[in-house]
């Protein structure tokens, strides 16, 4: 719900009604673990204008790689994992057991999957996967997120892929190396809002 308020003109008498913006929804990530024992960091990494396609928080603002096009929201988990040839891709449950992946690129309740590298003729070896919630007040309870190797398509291993994930104001980031097998070529994390 937008509020008006009413500024005086420095141009003359009159008054201008300005629209101020509205409060996105409480949104704090509870419970993160990683299945693997993985620990996340803080991906704000200021280090001056975003560069895009590094899954990082390069400017501070709590946004991930904003301004190179691809879908930010309240909710957002990119990977980024530079030329390298390997197919590596991302999946979301959400709290009522719909899951977002190359599959399924969006959900009723409003998780996107934009990117999903190589492949897509906007890759030109910047891989990227990227999904976010695209407005509104996110569902509330239990998430998983897979990152998981798909296809070596021989690349050189370890694939070292950037998980960059944004929980409302909070950003999380976390380097991951994946190897064909069993149990290196998937990583989950858990958490709750």
């Amino acid at each position: 719900m937008l509020s008006a308020a009413v500024l005086t003109s420095a141009c003359g008498p009159g008054k201008v009604v300005v629209e101020a913006p509205t409060e996105q929804p409480k949104v704090v990530a509870m419970n993160l673990l990683s299945k693997e024992g993985i620990p996340l960091e803080s991906a704000c990494v200021a280090a001056g204008p975003e560069r895009c396609f590094d899954a990082i928080d390069d400017n501070c603002n709590g946004v991930i790689d904003e301004g190179c096009g691809i879908g930010t929201g309240l909710l957002q988990f990119t990977l980024a994992w530079g030329d390298s040839a390997a197919d590596v891709d991302l999946v979301l449950t959400e709290p009522r057991g719909g899951k977002i992946f190359e599959g399924n690129r969006t959900s009723r309740t409003g998780f996107r999957l934009d990117r999903d590298c190589p492949g897509e003729d906007g890759c030109h070896g910047q891989n990227i996967e990227n999904i976010y919630f695209e407005s509104g007040d996110p569902p509330r309870g239990k998430y998983t997120l897979e990152v998981k190797l798909s296809d070596l398509r021989g690349a050189e291993t370890p694939v070292k892929v950037r998980l960059g994930a944004r929980v409302g104001g909070q950003v999380f980031s976390a380097q991951l190396e994946l190897l064909p097998g069993s149990t290196t070529d998937k990583k989950t994390f858990t958490f709750e809002i």
